[in-house]
């Protein structure tokens, strides 16, 4: 009788044994499984907060890579009509007339005409900042060469974020056709947003093509008189830093000069 009493005390506990053992694997796989879950739920974080960076970094002007002239989805929300931010310089500096200067990048002195008639506001802008000082020292910091062929200037931070504190809008003097000749001097802007035009502008130096979005084109200030081709065998023509599409110039790019009368 006691061999089985002792018999059946040593069942019970190795069932309980067993019982816990079972309850701990149990416990890992669902904290194996939490742990699966969380890692997938932070590496889609991480890849959104990373998709989100770049948009952010080359949302400021033409060629972004989720815009390119023939791979552009049509967008099935309307933007908001937005409006100015800041202290924008008003529209009447522009005074209705066309305004000429010399923009020096590297020492290379270029010819400019900016419209005050075709885009008042985008120009009064432009005089106001180049008048004060805004751009000197100021680098070129991105250059496109595929489909589209632009150097992009302008920005105080280097990298494509900066701006002059303020933002306006809407988009003026927009060509009808999309076409942007060599010479072209255009303002960058975000994707869908007319009224975030700030420092930023793109010189065009080969003949390019931009599809516009709903907000429109791209805002027309003026074109490049003299120089151009200085600037494509000095600094265009050698491509990007890292030898792609789209990227820091190969050869950095300052402006060293900036006048407008």
């Amino acid at each position: 009788m006691a061999s089985n009493d002792r018999q059946a005390r040593e069942e019970r506990a190795r069932l309980r044994t067993y019982q816990a053992r079972q309850e701990v694997h149990v416990r890992k796989q669902r904290r194996r499984s939490r742990d699966n879950v969380i890692a997938v739920i932070a590496l889609v974080v991480v890849l959104a907060l990373a998709t989100a960076a770049q948009l952010f970094y080359f949302g400021g002007g033409p060629g972004t890579p989720e815009a390119e002239p023939t791979a552009t989805p049509t967008p099935t929300a309307t933007p908001p009509a937005g409006e100015n931010e800041g202290d924008v310089p008003s529209a009447d500096i522009a005074e209705d007339r066309t305004w000429t200067g010399t923009l020096t990048l590297n020492d290379i002195p270029l010819g400019i005409e900016l419209d005050g008639a075709a885009a008042p506001q985008a120009v009064s802008s432009e005089i106001s900042l180049i008048q004060y000082g805004f751009y000197d020292g100021t680098s070129c910091h991105r250059l496109t060469r595929e489909n589209i062929w632009v150097l992009q200037c302008g920005d105080p931070a280097g990298d494509g974020t900066g701006g002059p504190g303020y933002s306006y809008g809407p988009v003026e003097n927009a060509p009808a056709d999309n076409a942007y000749p060599a010479g072209t001097i255009a303002m960058a802007r975000q994707q869908l947003d007319g009224y975030s035009h700030g420092s930023q502008f793109f010189i065009v130096y080969e003949d390019t093509t931009l599809s516009p979005d709903q907000a429109g084109g791209y805002t027309v200030v003026g074109r490049v008189t003299s120089g151009l081709d200085d600037l494509k065998s000095a600094v265009t023509d050698a491509g990007t830093a890292d030898g792609g599409t789209d990227g820091a110039p190969a050869v950095p790019v300052a402006i060293t000069g900036f006048t407008i009368e």
